[in-house]
């Protein structure tokens, strides 16, 4: 069942209390709580995170201090936030700075590639460094070879990012997935919500089909479906979102559900703390909601 937005506030309040939002969508001046009650950092079994693109235009400890008030504990690095010109030890020691802060890395991206062994290795070296498991990328199809051969070396696997219909080369989930199947199992999808709906394609329906190879999500809300639909809080647009976490939910998935809020670059905080708040909404209204 749908839930409109004026029933979600209604009922969800105290959701969006716990993200440090009042009803007016102000900024709470209460301590952050943790993600859920269990202190897991999951509901219904969902990793809920920040890519910290989010914070593109704001140093690392503003993302850091930004992405604890939301009582998140992941997060998707953007390089902006741990360089790639960095070694091994400046690698592990920025990731314990958001460690130290009761945010665990899992994965990183989205990380442009090159048909080029050389940089692609640069880019799984990288990811292991830190100690991810998924590199968030968006690679060029003939590529695939050389990316197979990595993700066996590295067992790390590889979500491609649609990018809506300005991407030629994978805008929908489908595009990435019909080229994806034909090798390693690793090599897998980011579905970025927003873009697959201004490609014209239902979010909904491509996690139900491609759910064996979804490895990480891209959470956002748009304004309409078109081609240039804008950027809009999570739950202001027009986005099926509580039907997205149900399916999330049904194929039991295991990746990172990262917030990407990008309608506010120098100020992303309170559109994110909504944005976050309105799927705490959500995931306390589907049935079984006590978090796991």
């Amino acid at each position: 069942m749908a839930i409109s937005r004026r029933d979600l506030i209604r009922t969800g309040a105290g959701a969006l209390a716990l993200a440090g939002v009042s009803e007016t969508g102000s900024m709470a001046q209460s301590p952050p709580q943790e993600a859920d009650p269990s202190g897991s950092g999951t509901w219904h079994g969902l990793k809920l995170s920040v890519a910290s693109y989010t914070f593109h235009g704001q140093p690392r400890d503003v993302a850091i201090k930004g992405i604890v008030r939301t009582g998140l504990q992941y997060v998707s690095i953007k390089d902006v936030h741990l360089p790639f010109d960095t070694t091994p030890e400046q690698r592990k020691e920025i990731a314990q700075q958001f460690k130290a802060a009761g945010i665990t890395p899992l994965s990183c991206g989205n990380v442009g590639m090159k048909n080029d062994e050389a940089s692609l290795r640069k880019a799984f070296e990288y990811a292991r460094d830190i100690g991810l498991p998924t590199i968030v990328c968006a690679p060029p199809a003939e590529a695939m070879p050389l990316l197979d051969k990595l993700v066996k070396e590295f067992d790390i696997k590889l979500a491609i990012h649609n990018h809506g219909p300005e991407d030629k080369k994978f805008p929908t989930p489908e595009s990435v997935y019909t080229v994806a199947k034909g090798f390693d199992k690793r090599i897998g999808l980011c579905i970025d919500v927003g873009h697959t709906a201004r490609a014209g394609a239902d979010p909904v329906k491509d996690i139900l089909r491609f759910h064996d190879r979804l490895y990480d999500m891209h959470m956002k809300d748009v304004g309409n479906t078109t081609p240039r639909g804008p950027a809009r809080e999570v739950g202001r647009g027009v986005l099926d979102i509580h039907g997205m976490f149900e399916a999330l939910i049904k194929i039991k998935y295991t990746g990172l559900v990262s917030f990407e809020y990008e309608k506010n670059d120098a100020d992303p905080l309170p559109g994110l703390m909504e944005s976050v708040g309105y799927v705490r909404g959500i995931l306390h209204g589907i049935k079984g909601s006590v978090p796991a």
